[in-house]
């Protein structure tokens, strides 16, 4: 199991077994450690990418239509592969794009396009396929005025704030980014004129089109050259319009004021000038800790299997900004698309992101005086229960979907929802005054409202969850990740509460067993068994051959293990194994 250094953990199982540190010692019945011995410490060259190589395979690689893995798939959040294995390539990126150009036609999305890339080695390639695929389909397309790096946030928000003043004639957007993935991945997402990510419907769409045009070797893709396309493209200044409306959903007047300092990582991705900006607009006491691009990311430490992945919830990746804790009153940090965020104090170090959720969702409630009482907080299943204790104590709905943010998008947009949080470290929530932010995860204004939290109520973080969980209660959360065949994965995908045959979890009795989320009825994907103590939830992973268990416990480690343990029962039942 691997745990970070707060009392609730992250646990990964990947093909080479359980993930484990010495804090946990002998969990699931087995007592090997499997983080990477180099794990925390900055690479050698030997596991840099070439990055030569790698876009030379984007351009002179083509991919097999008839291999399930080469083929374009669409996980909760766009299409990520890596060229080196024929899965983010440029017939890939062209196909998607001509889709893309084909759903908006028939949506009547007659708008501009925003466009914005990552500092991922194979974006920039990518990025240019994109634009000569919108300009030959006629596509109006806006692009960063300053040729710079876009964060997801800021292509959402870009979204919001154009069609809320053009309601005529909605624009959308795509961001070229796999996220927080290893240097050699590449990743594409749409994001429809509501401005979140887009919907299942839509992606399956955009999906099956783009495997067609790959079976038909592009003939139905118009594209013209590059030089025409960049010089049809229209300037937007991404980074301006997003850091000068902060003030509306972040108090940034109480942090300037505060005796507070933050050292800011962006793990060498898109939000490094947004740092700076930010800093050098509202005159805070904040540094940006790294600001070196570069797409071998030699400058991250290894994560956990020994793999360069700039996952800000991540300990091991987050080794460098929590070795300089004590310099700073805060440190945050940002993934590549900074739609995610990490925290770190220097009492705790990395705060797990479920703990982080609850500090902030109970921190909002009461101190955003212009939300109707009437709104909502949105949170994944898979989340923290805490995070329902603390809606509840504060009189509010929980709205519970399955894993995927797209879910939280309607009632962002609509303001039903004044928070919307998932397990992964990702959230968004609305203006100061109530109206929508960003539909999509939104990294940069989780950071600074770990900073608002310190400089308003003097305690950081760390201290004010602690202080939470004197007034809630506190548990055990961890997330195993297994090795699991199709043919498993089916299974989990379509079980059903008739499948378990169990009445009893960890000695207490079942309470509910779950297949949707209460109340809207969304398929989770899997199942999640609830007893009055401790809950477990098991789902197939839409992108790797692994299933996920996550579980949580109010009692305590041990208790948790437990869950574990039957939980792990449960599953190779289903698999009809002894």
């Amino acid at each position: 199991m691997c745990w970070n250094n707060s009392h609730i953990g992250h646990l990964n199982c990947l093909g080479a077994g359980l993930v484990q540190t010495e804090r946990m010692g002998k969990v699931l019945g087995t007592e090997s450690v499997s983080v990477h011995p180099r794990a925390g410490q900055l690479p050698d060259l030997s596991d840099l990418v070439n990055i030569p190589k790698l876009v030379t395979a984007y351009y002179a690689e083509h991919p097999d239509p008839q291999r399930p893995e080469q083929r374009v798939a669409f996980g909760t959040s766009g299409h990520r592969g890596s060229a080196i294995s024929c899965s983010f390539n440029e017939d890939h990126i062209a196909a998607v794009s001509q889709a893309i150009c084909e759903y908006r036609a028939r949506a009547g999305v007659a708008g501009p396009l925003f466009v914005g890339k990552d500092t991922h080695a194979l974006s920039e390639p990518a990025f240019a396929t994109v634009l000569e695929v919108l300009a030959a389909n006629e596509v109006a397309f806006m692009v960063d005025s300053k040729d710079g790096y876009t964060p997801t946030p800021a292509v959402s928000r870009a979204i919001i704030a154009y069609n809320a003043e053009n309601q005529s004639s909605l624009a959308d957007g795509i961001v070229i980014t796999p996220s927080h993935n290893p240097p050699e991945d590449g990743g594409i997402k749409y994001n429809p004129p509501d401005g979140g990510p887009a919907s299942a419907e839509i992606t399956s769409v955009i999906q099956d089109r783009a495997n067609d045009l790959l079976v038909n070797e592009l003939a139905e893709v118009h594209r013209i050259d590059y030089d025409l396309a960049k010089n049809i493209a229209q300037p937007y200044d991404f980074l301006d319009r997003y850091v000068s409306e902060l003030p509306a959903v972040v108090d940034v007047e109480a942090v300037r004021g505060a005796d507070i300092t933050v050292g800011a990582d962006p793990l060498g991705g898109s939000s490094v000038s947004y740092w700076q900006a930010i800093a050098d607009r509202f005159g805070l006491a904040l540094r940006v800790v790294n600001p070196t691009v570069d797409p071998t990311f030699r400058f991250m430490p290894l994560d956990w299997d020994g793999r360069i992945r700039m996952d800000c919830s991540s300990r091991y990746a987050m080794s460098s900004l929590l070795a300089r804790r004590e310099e700073f009153t805060l440190g945050v940090g940002n993934d590549t698309d900074a739609d995610r965020h990490g925290i770190v104090t220097s009492d705790v170090g990395l705060l797990e992101p479920n703990q982080y959720l609850a500090t902030a969702i109970d921190y909002l409630l009461s101190h955003r005086t212009n939300w109707s009482k009437a709104m909502s907080v949105g949170k994944t299943m898979v989340s923290s229960s805490v995070i329902d204790r603390v809606v509840a104590a504060a009189g509010r709905q929980l709205v519970e979907v399955p894993v995927g943010f797209k879910w939280f998008v309607p009632g962002l947009l609509n303001g039903t929802l004044c928070f919307a949080g998932e397990e992964s470290a990702g959230a968004s929530f609305l203006t100061r005054y109530g109206t929508p932010w960003t539909t999509d995860k939104d990294g940069i204004i989780l950071a600074l409202l770990a900073c608002e939290i310190t400089a308003v109520v003097g305690r950081t973080p760390s201290e004010y969850y602690q202080e939470l969980t004197d007034r809630v209660g506190s548990s055990v959360y961890a997330r195993l990740d297994a090795p699991s065949t199709p043919r498993e994965k089916a299974i989990l995908g379509s079980v059903t509460p008739g499948m378990l045959r169990v009445t009893h979890l960890a000695g207490e009795e079942i309470t509910a067993t779950l297949t949707s989320s209460p109340g809207s009825n969304y398929a989770l994907g899997g199942i999640k068994v609830v007893a009055p103590s401790g809950w477990f939830a098991i789902r197939p992973s839409g992108t790797e051959n692994v299933y996920k268990l996550y579980a949580e416990s109010f009692k305590d480690a041990d208790h948790l293990a437990r869950i574990q343990e039957e939980a792990q029962d449960i599953v190779k039942s289903l698999f009809g194994k002894a």
